[in-house]
């Protein structure tokens, strides 16, 4: 019985000393990448502005503003170059351990949701961004001029990518809740009503504090509800 939890014990520590090495790796990756992509920060920076801004002047406001959006670009830059891989040496950890149908399952749910989460970050950047800014612009008047600030810009441009990849990832779980039986089909789209409010909710949380993007959030998060329930009735079609 001793020798079985000393057995247990040294199983554990190998793991954990086996994660501490695969986290170190992870991190490593992205210092690495670090220099190369605040190199990268000034044109990712000007890509991101003429996307959404159409060319237009921002201005800052403090000596080391621009060194910090620029520092946040490059860490961002950084792990999305990493990001595969980040992802292999976390799936070469997790892979030992898992069944062949647990493998497919999980890989299919990686890539799905990297898939909507950049197509969500995608949306944000070359749709939601220029209707919000034309929006904004569209309140200037003879002896009002708009000036944005280029870290009030970046920040919001982020954050709301940010947001937008999560909230991409309501198809998928909507399809798993009906998946593992947590929710019915029938149950889920017979509430739509419910979700309606949740998702208004959200769209409320998540984003500045303003009519229009609370809109611009909570629509497409809606066309996803309903995208995520077609998928998973015709899969249910199909497995009957």
């Amino acid at each position: 019985m001793k020798e079985q939890q000393e057995d247990k014990d040294k199983s554990l520590i190998e793991h954990l000393e086996e994660l501490r090495r695969t986290l170190i790796k992870c991190f490593l990756s992205v210092a690495v990448v670090l220099p190369f992509a605040f190199y990268l920060s000034p044109n990712v920076l000007q890509v991101l502005i003429n996307a959404f801004l159409n060319n237009k002047e921002l201005y800052y406001f403090a000596p080391m503003e621009v060194f910090l959006i620029q520092l946040k670009l490059s860490f961002l830059i950084s792990f999305l170059f990493s990001f595969p891989y980040i992802a292999k040496q976390l799936w070469d950890y997790i892979l030992p351990a898992l069944y062949e149908n647990e493998k497919k399952f999980i890989k299919m749910i990686v890539i799905s949701s990297s898939i909507l989460f950049i197509s969500g970050i995608a949306f944000c950047f070359f749709v939601i961004l220029p209707l919000i800014m034309n929006f904004a612009l569209n309140f200037a008047q003879s002896n009002i001029t708009a000036m944005f600030g280029v870290a009030n810009v970046v920040n919001l441009a982020v954050n709301l990518a940010f947001v937008f990849g999560l909230m991409f990832q309501i198809p998928l779980i909507t399809k798993l809740l009906i998946k593992w039986n947590i929710l019915s089909y029938e149950t889920i789209s017979t509430k739509r009503r419910y979700v309606i409010l949740l998702l208004l909710v959200f769209s409320a949380l998540l984003t500045p504090p303003d009519i229009i993007s609370q809109i611009l959030l909570f629509l497409p998060t809606y066309f996803l509800f309903e995208l995520g329930l077609i998928f998973s009735r015709s899969n249910r079609k199909i497995e009957e």
